[in-house]
């Protein structure tokens, strides 16, 4: 459910095996380092980690709303399926359970996941605010 993984561009795939290539020697592909062909656009000082990978063993960055537009910063660290997440991927490192179900097209799933309070600290807040409410 929620996880079948978007298409991706020959181009970008070969930007995410660089990146992925990269993670796994423990460094983050800067886009002024991408080889002159692969670049799109001129300005190399700004957004410079725009390509970032989920390492296998790391704790994972925040998932955000903009992984609705692309996956470029959401990159899975399998240099064999070189993609970018799926919305179950993200939505479990977001804390949601594997049964949850986002509905709509899987854009609108994306927005969720990257707009949501994680569950899990949702839990932690709801007990903290119960705490004080019945503690006076």
């Amino acid at each position: 459910m929620n996880h079948k993984a978007r298409a991706v561009r020959d181009h970008d795939r070969m930007i995410y095996r660089i990146a992925i290539e990269y993670s796994n020697q423990g460094i983050q592909l800067k886009y002024n380092e991408l080889p002159n062909d692969l670049k799109t656009h001129q300005n190399e000082e700004s957004f410079l980690d725009r390509f970032k990978v989920h390492n296998w063993n790391e704790i994972p960055h925040t998932i955000v709303a903009h992984i609705a537009k692309d996956g470029h910063y959401n990159i899975h660290p399998d240099i064999k399926q070189a993609r970018s997440l799926t919305v179950r991927e993200a939505a479990r490192i977001q804390g949601f359970p594997d049964n949850y179900k986002f509905e709509g097209p899987r854009t609108a799933q994306f927005v969720q996941v990257g707009n949501a309070v994680p569950p899990i600290m949702s839990r932690v807040i709801a007990k903290a605010v119960k705490h004080l409410l019945t503690s006076h």
